[in-house]
């Protein structure tokens, strides 16, 4: 089948090489010209893990191109993705839609036969139908029908995700869109990923309803770690405990710093603005969105209390700047508060992440970034691990100890047991234990 993919970032240019890997033949549209320039040269505006491989395999199959023309890749196309950024509207929280309504009139003025037009960015309920409206009245005349189709792409294992899903949601009430569809995705029959097919609002509501549950189950640990501390029990035992229960699940219950990048804080909050719209609270979102954002900010705290409340002129080692491992995303990391935290106590901060540091340098100054976690640590008064990437995992602790000035060891991922970082002779302390 013939796709266009408007929109070459991370949910776009995943999605749409993932789509070529599968044999559809797709066009991957975006105004930024520098950012078609460097695909076409083969570099990737983001990091995710077995991406650049893939593009170029498929740029060389022929299956896959890149183009800032719009009208041409949208001519003859069968299924046309939207998968354009929705960030937070500044002022007012809600998604900012204009660049989903922009396409969507740009692709009304371009149709030149039947298609399927398919919302994957992430959007509020009812915007399909805005989406149609616009389209219809760009092309009174053209046929054309409207989908949902929510992604649920984990950074860091995207590519993994798209092939592998756990379901496919399909929003739609024309049979034969829900036909393209089902043909767009029918390279993931023998996978046996289950297509669930619902009205289009349904479908625009269970990504946030999705995304707002899994930030509950992170702020719910995170508020039991701290009772953890509190009463002398051990969180990495009680998420187990729990985890273990079918009804519960263990994933998304790992105690740490709070949620953060491009989904779980714009969503949450899209969501309470829908709610907010429609007379219809959800008053446990809007806890797990308060608690989280001031627990990042707490987690600053946290290390300045661990190295005995005063830090003014001290410096402080921060390993991890991105919000999770495996990517370059800075956006709404907890490391960002972190770090804020600590300069407004007038600490001193080198920082070291494998991917993160370009993006962080936009968004944190007077933060001396450096070129690897032994080069942050020596000299610093502490060490605090605020992302969990593979490689601080295993740090060599003596080697760790003779470069800091005093052996204080933060870890807000608890990815080391209490006994060997004491026994290694640091003081440590970890979340909930």
């Amino acid at each position: 089948m013939r796709i266009t993919m408007i929109g070459s970032g991370y949910v776009g240019l995943v999605s749409g090489t993932c789509f070529a890997d599968f044999g559809h033949d797709v066009v991957c549209v975006d105004k930024d010209k520098g950012k078609i320039d460097r695909l076409l040269a083969g570099k990737m505006p983001i990091y995710e893990p077995g991406l650049e491989d893939l593009v170029a395999r498929n740029v060389a199959a022929g299956r896959l191109k890149f183009t800032t023309d719009l009208k041409e890749a949208v001519a003859g196309a069968d299924a046309i993705f939207i998968g354009v950024g929705t960030p937070t509207r500044r002022g007012d929280g809600h998604a900012d839609l204009s660049y989903v309504f922009g396409a969507a009139r740009e692709i009304g003025e371009a149709l030149t036969g039947y298609a399927v037009i398919v919302t994957k960015s992430t959007v509020p309920v009812g915007t399909g139908d805005e989406v149609e409206r616009i389209i219809r009245e760009a092309a009174p005349n053209a046929e054309f029908g409207v989908v949902s189709n929510p992604e649920f792409l984990r950074e860091g294992a995207a590519i993994d995700d798209f092939k592998r899903p756990d379901r496919i949601v399909i929003g739609s009430g024309d049979d034969r869109a829900t036909e393209v569809m089902r043909q767009v995705y029918r390279p993931l029959y023998l996978n046996a990923a289950p297509i669930l097919v619902t009205a289009r609002r349904t479908a625009e509501l269970i990504k946030y309803a999705g995304n707002a549950f899994l930030a509950t189950k992170i702020t719910f640990i995170n508020e039991i770690a701290d009772l953890c501390e509190k009463v002398g029990a051990d969180v990495k035992d009680v998420s187990r405990g729990i985890g273990l229960d079918n009804r519960i699940g263990s994933k998304f219950l790992h105690a740490g710093p709070g949620y953060g990048g491009s989904c779980f804080p714009k969503d949450t909050l899209a969501l309470l603005k829908t709610s907010q719209d429609y007379d219809a609270p959800q008053r446990i979102v809007e806890a797990v969105v308060a608690v989280n954002d001031n627990r990042k900010r707490a987690m600053g705290r946290k290390i300045i209390h661990a190295m005995g409340d005063d830090v003014r002129g001290k410096t402080i080692a921060v390993l991890g700047l991105t919000f999770k491992p495996n990517t370059d995303d800075m956006r709404d990391s907890p490391a960002i508060a972190v770090i804020q935290a600590l300069q407004d106590a007038g600490a001193k901060v080198k920082a070291f992440d494998p991917e993160g540091v370009e993006q962080a340098k936009l968004v944190l100054d007077n933060v001396e970034y450096c070129d690897g976690p032994y080069q942050a640590i020596e000299g610093a008064d502490a060490l605090a691990i605020v992302t969990e990437w593979d490689e601080f995992r295993a740090l060599d602790l003596p080697r760790v100890k003779s470069l800091l000035k005093a052996p204080i060891l933060i870890d807000l991922r608890n990815i080391y047991t209490p006994a060997e970082v004491k026994a290694a002779g640091f003081q440590y302390t970890s979340i909930g234990r």
